[in-house]
């Protein structure tokens, strides 16, 4: 029975079967098995968003893969905390970080985390061409993984402080002498109130250019100690009470005239505090959360139902992310029919949804492994979206561009390579470093539940690839492929006979070859490329 749209953040009360579960994990993570689909309709709704927003033990570091001549840091160890070699090994560490921070989301973890992590990146976003220091990226990576899940007003407090951010957008350089905007800017604009509809010159109804000037000299003294360095082993950041504007500092009335003065080091988290006593902070991330996890369109009915009650919960609960996340993923809201496919994958659910979903087998030699993951954060850049490389410190615009929004990841230009990724994997696979790297068929179909039946085989696949099945003209075309011209039953005997013939190598090549082209084409549907 299908759930029409409703804006109610009730809890969801219809049926739960793998199509709501599918969708929870689809939206959740970057592509589940079958297996965890069956695990999480069995668990039932309540255990299963509990599931994942559990928390999780922080992954181990990247580690030197390829870079021979560092003296520091020697193949199979990390570098996380070792200064820089003289020479190449600076490029070396970043292409190790590639490769291991998209090794997170190639995980078999019924977990939100690093969908959460995804987030916090677009939303204080730093560019790759500005921070190059993989140490720094790395820092920056860990403090978003640790508090993907905690508190929103913590995390900001935190950021302002990162190594990464400092250089990113130059508090490093806003001195009492000298004073720099940028960061004050973008953390009302980006990370917190955000920008309102202009009231006058220089007011933008949540915040004004005098409150930039203002907030800039409450974030003065601040530097990041070690970035880029042969010397020093690991970064930190350290206040500099000399370089510290001590005067008192007066917001606008969007702020209610209030007066800061001088607290040290104290004086930034002061100014959080400030900032997140206003309604609008609340929801403005609720916006950018809704968006994230469930549609780009706002309408003013959403608004005014669902936004507006996710930023009076937030507030509830002290801007702990953890219970909007949990009434947001229980609601009805959440579960209307409306909602499933209306998502457009990003590049990274894209493929990690194929390698997830068909279980991929990875290396089990770590070289192997971060070579691999390193060729496919080179082939994700051509579908225009690669870790720690979002275009601009708004992220990336599919997330905030309109009227176009996800519309904008299918163009020209990342369709092809999209096609390619897909067609290749279910078919010849790649070689990466000696490894085969594909989409084992048979083994994938072994665990589904009756794929001795075409369609339910068909069935199954559709539960893991599609977020509301397909229509049986699509089905008749895919039997096509499996067995043309032939009823249904040629399948279960020539299943079977494989079943009875593993080892047989031209019934094992003419099953696999059938499976291959059926699902190939299951991966052209318009259906696969949405959430």
């Amino acid at each position: 029975m299908k759930t029409l749209l409703t804006n109610s953040l009730s809890p969801y009360t219809g049926s739960w079967s793998k199509v709501q579960a599918a969708h929870l994990l689809r939206r959740s993570t970057f592509g589940a098995t079958f297996e965890q689909i069956k695990e999480v309709e069995i668990l039932g709704l309540d255990m299963a968003v509990q599931l994942l927003l559990s928390d999780l033990p922080h992954p181990s570091p990247p580690l030197n893969y390829f870079h021979e001549d560092d003296p520091y840091a020697p193949i199979g160890t990390s570098w996380v905390d070792k200064r820089y070699p003289q020479g190449d090994g600076f490029f070396q560490r970043r292409f190790s970080l590639d490769a291991w921070v998209l090794g997170q989301l190639f995980t078999q973890e019924i977990s939100i985390r690093e969908k959460m992590v995804l987030f916090w990146h677009n939303h204080f976003a730093v560019e790759r061409g500005v921070i190059e220091d993989a140490k720094a990226l790395y820092k920056y990576s860990k403090l978003l993984r640790e508090n993907a899940l905690g508190n929103f007003r913590q995390l900001v407090k935190d950021i302002t402080l990162d190594p990464a951010m400092l250089w990113y957008l130059n508090g490093r350089d806003n001195t009492k002498n000298n004073p720099n905007e940028n960061y004050a800017r973008e953390l009302l604009e980006l990370f917190t109130i955000g920008k309102g509809d202009i009231a006058g010159p220089g007011d933008y109804t949540t915040f004004t250019e005098e409150d930039v000037i203002q907030i800039a000299r409450v974030l003065t003294g601040w530097k990041d100690i070690g970035m880029y360095s042969s010397q020093v082993d690991e970064l930190y950041v350290e206040f500099f009470e000399w370089d510290h504007d001590t005067g008192t500092k007066t917001l606008s009335p969007r702020f209610d005239e209030v007066q800061i003065s001088n607290a040290g080091q104290d004086e930034y988290s002061n100014l959080i505090d400030i900032i997140f006593q206003k309604r609008d902070t609340a929801l403005y991330i609720c916006r950018k959360i809704y968006r994230w996890f469930v549609n780009f369109d706002i309408t003013p009915a959403i608004e005014s139902e669902v936004i507006e009650s996710l930023a009076q919960h937030l507030i509830d609960n002290d801007f702990d992310v953890i219970p909007v996340m949990e009434i947001l993923l229980k609601s009805e809201h959440f579960y209307s029919t409306d909602i499933r496919g209306a998502v457009i994958k990003n590049p990274m659910e894209f493929v990690f949804s194929v390698l997830n979903g068909f279980e991929v087998e990875m290396p089990e030699d770590f070289i192997q492994w971060y070579t691999s993951l390193k060729h496919l954060s080179n082939y994700m850049e051509e579908m225009q979206m690669v870790y720690f490389a979002p275009p601009s410190v708004a992220g990336w615009e599919a997330f905030y561009l309109q009227p176009q929004f996800y519309k904008q990841w299918i163009n020209s230009v990342t369709l092809r390579p999209r096609m390619e990724f897909t067609d290749r994997l279910s078919t010849e696979g790649f070689n990466f470093s000696g490894f085969d790297f594909q989409i084992d068929v048979l083994s994938f179909i072994s665990k589904l539940d009756n794929p001795a039946e075409p369609n339910d085989l068909i069935a199954d696949i559709s539960t893991v690839l599609f977020p509301d099945g397909i229509n049986e003209a699509q089905v008749d075309f895919l039997k096509e492929i499996l067995i043309p011209g032939l009823p249904d039953f040629e399948w279960t005997l020539e299943y079977g006979n494989y079943l009875e013939n593993p080892d047989n190598a031209m019934v094992r090549a003419s099953v696999e070859a059938r499976l291959r082209d059926m699902i190939k084409a299951m991966l052209t549907f318009p259906e696969f490329y949405t959430n």
